[in-house]
């Protein structure tokens, strides 16, 4: 379970059942030993402008990119120390975007140069977690309490307060209207990038604690609750909110993204409520409701973000040493364990595949 104080991805709300079905299969997954930089703690992870998966790693302070094609690995030291870096997003200017939650700032990195410049925010008080690029050529950023944007051409911060009181906010998208939307402890909320006007919705149950959100394929906004065990959708036009029970209890659903099938791709990190299940990677399908869960093969970690990457497949991280990937077309799953200590930049190195299937709950 995460706190959300430290963790970006940590907060929980519960959710009224509306319908749910759930399709049984079987996984194959293949596991591959890798040298890399011990312990570094994959965070959020994103499709960078140069094809390739970018990522954070909290831990140990930096930003890593995976290519999809050669499984090379580099990583990119942040100059703040324990800057404990949590989402990140490509923005309009072809740079990746990060929030740094203990560092108080925002940073962004070249994919070109690898160059990492960074952001201080004018009082020096913040706790920035999730970002996302706007369709006004800012990035908007959740705070706490209050949303922000950054212009990528001036570097300057503008904030606005959420009017709940200790909101929490955390995740945040660009939704199909235009507007910003993001998850707080327990409403949704959004804000016009035209007016800064936001708006909040409250959601059924206020113990769901909501965490990941994206734009689904059907104009609604999808997120997850993750102490209700929950995947939800609100509509942008009316507000009402649909609420639809994950299969496995304790799931704990966290991040949230639309794969290359249309369907709704979520990390389970089987850590909810102090209860270890198996982790998980889920799809639900905006058109039939059903949700299906495919077990990760490593017990020992959980994931945390996913992204759809430019070979068509859910890369995702996990907590602790893995990248893993899951193939929408067989449901294969690929994880890579980063091990051994060297200096950088790091070359993935396959030492050894193990091939196993594992039939998921019915």
């Amino acid at each position: 379970m995460y706190n959300k104080k430290l963790l970006l991805l940590g907060i929980y709300m519960s959710c009224l059942i509306i319908a749910v079905g759930f399709s049984g299969c079987a996984t194959t997954t293949t596991t591959n030993t890798a040298t890399f930089l011990g312990g570094p703690s994959f965070y959020a992870i994103t499709t960078g402008p140069d094809g390739n998966l970018w990522f954070t790693e909290n831990l140990i302070n930096k930003i890593g990119e995976i290519s999809p094609k050669t499984g090379n690995i580099t990583e990119y030291n942040i100059p703040t120390n324990n800057a404990y870096p949590i989402d990140i997003t490509t923005g309009p200017d072809g740079n990746l975007w990060f929030t740094e939650q203990l560092g108080k700032k925002i940073g962004e990195i070249s994919p070109k140069t690898g160059i990492i410049t960074e952001y201080n925010f004018p009082d020096n008080v913040a706790d920035p977690i999730g970002i996302v690029a706007g369709l006004d050529g800012n990035l908007w950023f959740t705070d706490e309490d209050e949303i922000g944007k950054i212009s990528p051409t001036t570097g300057v911060i503008t904030e606005y307060d959420i009017p709940t009181p200790d909101a929490n906010s955390t995740s945040i998208t660009l939704g199909p209207d235009g507007n910003l939307w993001f998850t707080e402890q327990d409403k949704i909320g959004e804000i016009s990038p035209k007016t800064d006007d936001i708006t909040e919705y409250n959601v059924p149950n206020v113990m769901g604690n909501l965490i990941g959100i994206t734009a689904g394929p059907d104009g609604n906004i999808w997120f997850t609750e993750s102490a209700a065990n929950a995947i939800c959708k609100i509509s942008p036009t009316t507000g009402n909110i649909s609420e639809y029970n994950v299969p496995s209890a304790n799931a704990d659903p966290n991040s949230i993204v639309v794969g290359p099938d249309g369907d709704l791709w979520f990390t389970e990190t089987g850590n909810n409520l102090g209860a270890k299940i198996s982790p998980k990677i889920a799809k639900m399908s905006p058109v039939t409701d059903s949700i299906t869960e495919y077990a990760v093969p490593d017990d020992n970690t959980f994931p945390l973000g996913i992204t759809t990457g430019s070979d068509g497949n859910l890369w995702f991280t996990e907590n602790g040493d893995n990248i893993g990937k899951i193939s929408p077309s067989d449901d294969k799953i690929t994880e890579y364990e980063i091990l051994g200590v060297n200096s950088q930049p790091y070359l993935l190195q396959i030492h050894a595949t193990i091939s196993k299937t594992t039939p998921t709950q019915n």
